[in-house]
């Protein structure tokens, strides 16, 4: 029986998604051949609560429930860490467990710790969704990640509905199963849409390579965080395929192997940090499936006030800065293609390493570029937007200093991460405790 790790983690308050989740692991353990480790990662002030809301999956048949706080977490990763050869275990711990909030860094963390539990995958939720409904029963995606993840393209050809897949890519193992999001955009900017169209087209285009025209920046705008637009579910359509970027959620994404090759970057308050294996999947031509079990965005309160809208602008503002290592990236790595892998068709972790590093040289007049659109666009609408750019202003140095050691640190990541992975197989996930009158070692 195999084991998979269905994750949640989450830093505010989500009792309900707490409960829903474990009602999936629940599924996947009845209708599977799994046993499903479920694993709340809770930097929250909503623990007990949380706790509370896992009640009712403890104790069901083939269901471990692991719900680990801040402190748990950073003592799992200090026995990780402690095990490998690397010098620097507190800046590893750092990049790991940063003080700030870190979507690739939190990914990380179970990452590790489902290899900890003897985990093949890792399927991963947000708190701030839902799952939809039809006829009275949840629609769960860990359905269709169970139906092919880690099998042979060729073997999971004949449990989806559709293959669109090359020849040379059949004997490949699926390495990503995944759908998208219904419901608020991805990225909370409807506001600025409403306000005025034509900044908004400015502020999103910033996401694009420097180098592209108007019309593709125009495209791009026009896909960007709006989900598939397909309506809600009402039956399955699946793709076995090499699969887009722009079609897939990280709320809504589950990873086989790939995950223990490289990780994810670890920049603190930079949106979208977490989903750089999804562009590597594709640029290695790795298989995956496309599917439409599609999960329910929504925002929470939180945003709506003035601290909250200023971090989260923030956070959108060093996503369009990371784009500028992330487009070089993304292209390197589609120029590199099957030479990314190795002669078992893994991943070559040192490949990935030696682009990042290699993108720390860029120059960067294109994000001061960026900085200084994003300013006048947001002195334009006004309001808030306006303090937020003045804010911005304030803060330029440090923000390009910031997107540059962030992809400095995801190079100094990946080059330690097989040794992480290889120390998490051999560490408890919860220390033993002492025997009376016995010394820890």
């Amino acid at each position: 029986m195999r084991r998979i790790c269905l994750t949640l983690p989450t830093n505010r308050a989500c009792p309900a998604m707490v409960t829903a989740i474990g009602e999936e692991a629940a599924y996947a353990a009845a209708h599977f051949d799994v046993e499903v480790h479920l694993l709340v990662l809770d930097s929250s002030d909503a623990f007990a609560e949380h706790a509370r809301a896992l009640r009712s999956a403890h104790g069901l048949p083939r269901v471990v429930v692991h719900h680990l706080d801040e402190a748990e977490q950073r003592d799992f990763l200090r026995r990780v860490i402690h095990r490998t050869e690397h010098t620097k275990h507190e800046l590893l711990l750092d990049l790991m467990l940063p003080a700030g909030l870190s979507y690739g860094a939190c990914t990380n963390r179970a990452f590790l710790i489902a290899v900890a539990l003897g985990c093949e995958s890792v399927h991963r939720r947000d708190s701030d969704s839902r799952y939809q409904v039809l006829r009275g029963e949840t629609v769960f995606p860990v359905h269709q990640e169970l139906l092919s993840l880690g099998k042979r393209a060729a073997d999971a050809a004949h449990g989806v509905g559709e293959t669109v897949l090359a020849p040379e890519n059949t004997h490949k193992r699926v390495a990503m199963v995944a759908g998208s999001f219904l419901g608020e955009l991805s990225v909370d900017i409807d506001e600025i849409r409403r306000l005025d169209p034509d900044v908004y087209y400015d502020v999103v285009g910033l996401w694009a390579p420097g180098h592209w025209s108007d019309e593709q920046k125009r495209e791009l705008v026009e896909e960007s965080f709006q989900g598939p637009r397909t309506g809600p579910f009402t039956g399955d359509r699946t793709t076995l395929t090499v699969v887009d970027p722009m079609h897939v959620d990280m709320c809504n994404i589950s990873f086989h192997q790939v995950h223990e090759r490289v990780p994810l970057p670890p920049a603190t308050d930079t949106i979208g940090s977490d989903y750089f294996l999804i562009h590597l999947v594709h640029a290695a031509a790795l298989p995956g499936v496309l599917h439409n079990r599609h999960i329910v965005n929504f925002y929470t309160g939180e945003r709506r006030t003035d601290p909250g809208f200023m971090a989260y602008q923030l956070r959108f503002a060093k996503f369009f800065l990371s784009m500028l290592y992330f487009n070089f990236l993304y292209d390197e790595m589609a120029e590199a293609g099957a030479s990314l892998l190795d002669g078992r068709g893994q991943v070559r972790a040192s490949a990935i390493a030696e682009l990042a590093r290699k993108s720390t040289q860029l120059d960067r007049a294109e994000n001061v570029q960026r900085l200084d659109t994003i300013e006048a666009a947001y002195r334009k609408l006004g309001g808030r937007y306006a303090t937020f750019a003045a804010f911005l202003a304030s803060r330029r140095e440090r923000l390009l200093d910031e997107a540059q050691s962030d992809i400095a640190d995801f190079a100094l990541l990946i080059e330690t991460w097989e040794a992480l992975i290889r120390a998490a197989r051999d560490t408890a996930l919860v220390q033993a405790p002492e025997h009376p009158g016995r010394r820890s070692r």
